[in-house]
Formats: C-alpha cells, sequence, structure tokens
C-alpha cells in the first residue's frame, strides 16, 4: 500500500504530539563574562510564534544599549525552530543557541542570548563557546518539566476503601493532585494515559466496583517528580 505525503506527515505529527516532552516552567536568566564581553542568558516558556515574538522584543527593549540579542526558539506545534545572528558573524551565535536547546531535547522555550560588547574581539570559534556556553548555562538553572499525556481522574470512595486504593496507586505512577475528606474520601489524581486502562482494571478489582471513578480528561502535565 502507498500511502501519500499528506498521510504520512499527519501520521509521524500525530506520533509526535502523543509522546513526552521537555520544557521549562519560569523564566530562567544567567550572566557571565568572557574577555570582557557580558553574555546574558533569558529563557522564557513559549507556546506560540507571538509569545516568542514577544519574548524577544521586552528582551531587546530591556537591553536597548546591547550590541547584539541573539535569539533561538522552538515550539512544539508545526515543529517550528527559528534563530537569529543579530550581527554576529553568519553561524556564530543564533544556530549554536538554537543547537543547545536541541540537545537539552527542550521544545516551546524562548532564549535571548545578550551581548554587551566589551571591546576585545572574541573571534568565530571563540563567539561559538561564547554563546553556547551561555545557552547551556541558562538551561542547566532553568526549571525542566517533563510534559506527558496524562489522564485527570476523580475517585469517591468510602474510608473502609482509602488504604487499599491508596497502596496502589504509586504502582501506576500517579500524582495526586487534590483530596477531600469529608463525608467520603474524595481523591483528584493524574495517571499517564498508557496507564489508564490497567489502573481502572485494578481499581475496579480491589473496591468490587464499588468506588466512583469519574475521568475528567487528557491532557499534558508535569511528570518530573515521578520516578
Amino acid at each position: 500500500m502507498i500511502y501519500s505525503r499528506s498521510f504520512l506527515t499527519g501520521f509521524f505529527a500525530q506520533k509526535v504530539k502523543n509522546m513526552n516532552y521537555f520544557t521549562i516552567a519560569e523564566v530562567a536568566k544567567t550572566s557571565f563574562v568572557e574577555k570582557k564581553s557580558e553574555f546574558i542568558g533569558c529563557m522564557a516558556p513559549v507556546r506560540t510564534n507571538e509569545q516568542a515574538v514577544n519574548f524577544i522584543e521586552s528582551v531587546r527593549a530591556n537591553n536597548r544599549k546591547a550590541r547584539h540579542n541573539v535569539y533561538a526558539y522552538i515550539l512544539r506545534d508545526d515543529n517550528i525552530s527559528r534563530y537569529s545572528d543579530d550581527g554576529e558573524p553568519h553561524g556564530t551565535a543564533g544556530m549554536p543557541v538554537l543547537e543547545v536547546l536541541r540537545k537539552k531535547n527542550l521544545t516551546d522555550v524562548c532564549i535571548v542570548v545578550t551581548r554587551y560588547f566589551g571591546g576585545i574581539l572574541l573571534g568565530g570559534g571563540g563567539l561559538i563557546r561564547a554563546y553556547s556556553h551561555s545557552a547551556s548555562i541558562t538551561c542547566d538553572s532553568a526549571k525542566i518539566m517533563n510534559m506527558c499525556l496524562c489522564h485527570r481522574l476523580v475517585i469517591r470512595t468510602d474510608y473502609n476503601l482509602y488504604g487499599k486504593i491508596n497502596y496502589i496507586l504509586p504502582d501506576f505512577k500517579t500524582i495526586v493532585v487534590n483530596s477531600d475528606f469529608g463525608g467520603e474520601v474524595v481523591l483528584e489524581i493524574l495517571v499517564l494515559s498508557e496507564l489508564l486502562e490497567p489502573l481502572k482494571k485494578k481499581l475496579c478489582e480491589i473496591t468490587n466496583g464499588s468506588a466512583d471513578v469519574t475521568d475528567m480528561g487528557e491532557s499534558y502535565q508535569d511528570f518530573t517528580s515521578v520516578s
């Protein structure tokens, strides 16, 4: 059977969307000096091209006296990646910064490396090393999130069964989002999509079907803390 290019593109795009991905939780900022030039790395989580452009412009506005504001960003939707040398010699700034993001396996992020020129030329190799280092230490300083496709479940049960349910939840790598101990026990949890059916089956088994389990839908959530 021969598949069209549009079919294959859609198929692989869907496969990518079903995978986990890594991004950052909040803005991260670092600075270092190389031969009197200060390199300031500033990275932010972004979801769209517009958000990335707005972030770049905000960094530029805050660093109007800087010689260069080099940037790179990667967006998960439509698999977009862009960069700019912003006046540095071609290939010595934007692409090295973008390569760091790729090696760190980050997406939905935008980083701007601002350079305040110190009067000493670094040469092509020196610029690549400086911009790569700035991007790398900025990524390392960020709070990384492991975004996984999961389901949010609300479990309602009586107190007699709570112990059994609570005991098996770690086996399914769940995250307890909220718990309410009133007239009955109400647990709100996140479970990885691939473990949803096994968990529901186990819950039915240990409670003889008496626990009320409501699926609130599927979304990407941070599972960084789950081993």
